[in-house]
């Protein structure tokens, strides 16, 4: 394969002088018929760039591999891990961003009572959420998003040029408005102002929902609304600049409702869709 690669830039003699192979051999094996393993080998590696651009170029070898399971492939993680080496494919890297959190001094704010247990029997057990930023030539466009906990759906979600307790209700109603959830679900959130309002608690209690709320500084309190925020960045909003707001917004409905809800395979899901 090296010889072919580079037989514009070198004579095959020379390259079969220095591989120490002769010529008349690799002759010979340029004339061989390619085996049905080779044959199985550039059949998947069709399937894995398909899949690999389908997730623009965010799916690491975990989820291809996840990706032609489904599909009927039976095939090993080793072996999709070796042709995705040698197509030169991997997973997008996630650059590092801080989220910040605006406390209210003397606010009313809840314990810990999820204390990172991350596991949920049943939908509508616990919810999470989290206010996130994209930078969009008009200025900053703010995210608040709602997780169910047992299958990592975006519940509900909206975007606006601020970060008042508007947005997060927002978010809050249109979840409400899909699930209806039973009394006692706890819903967990960061120490942010918009969470500590008088007029989010309101909202929480007319529903029945109990507060939690993270410890001070620790984003791991809240891992699963940080992974989907980090998810949301690295698949979407880094892969190009946002002139508008607008269009930032069109971007993330496709992503949520199209993308991460329905077609995204999650890790902690068995890497299955939500």
């Amino acid at each position: 394969m090296f010889i072919l690669a580079e037989k514009a830039n070198h004579s095959i003699k020379a390259m079969c002088r220095v591989l120490m192979v002769s010529t008349s051999a690799f002759y010979d094996w340029l004339a061989r018929e390619p085996s049905e393993r080779d044959r199985e080998d550039e059949l998947l590696a069709t399937h894995i760039r398909a899949i690999h651009k389908a997730s623009k170029g965010t799916y690491g070898s975990p989820r291809v591999h996840a990706e032609l399971r489904r599909g009927g492939f039976d095939v090993s993680r080793k072996r999709v891990i070796r042709i995705m080496q040698r197509l030169g494919l991997r997973a997008r890297r996630p650059r590092k961003w801080k989220t910040t959190t605006v406390s209210t001094p003397g606010a009313t704010v809840a314990p810990n009572r999820l204390k990172r247990d991350f596991t949920a029997k049943a939908p509508n057990e616990v919810w999470t959420a989290d206010i996130t930023y994209v930078w969009t030539w008009e200025g900053w466009l703010y995210l608040a998003a709602i997780v169910d906990l047992f299958s990592r759906r975006v519940l509900g979600w909206a975007a606006a040029d601020h970060m008042r307790v508007d947005l997060v209700l927002e978010a809050f109603d249109k979840a409400v408005l899909s699930r209806r959830p039973p009394a006692g679900l706890m819903f967990h959130s960061d120490r942010g102002s918009q969470f500590t309002s008088h007029r989010f608690r309101k909202a929480l209690a007319d529903q029945g929902m109990v507060a939690s709320m993270s410890r001070r500084g620790d984003c791991f309190d809240n891992a699963v609304s940080e992974s989907f925020f980090a998810t949301y960045m690295n698949e979407l909003i880094h892969l190009q600049s946002w002139p508008t707001r607008r269009a930032a917004i069109a971007a993330t409905a496709d992503f949520i409702d199209a993308r991460d809800n329905t077609r995204r395979l999650h890790s902690t899901l068995g890497y299955r869709t939500p």
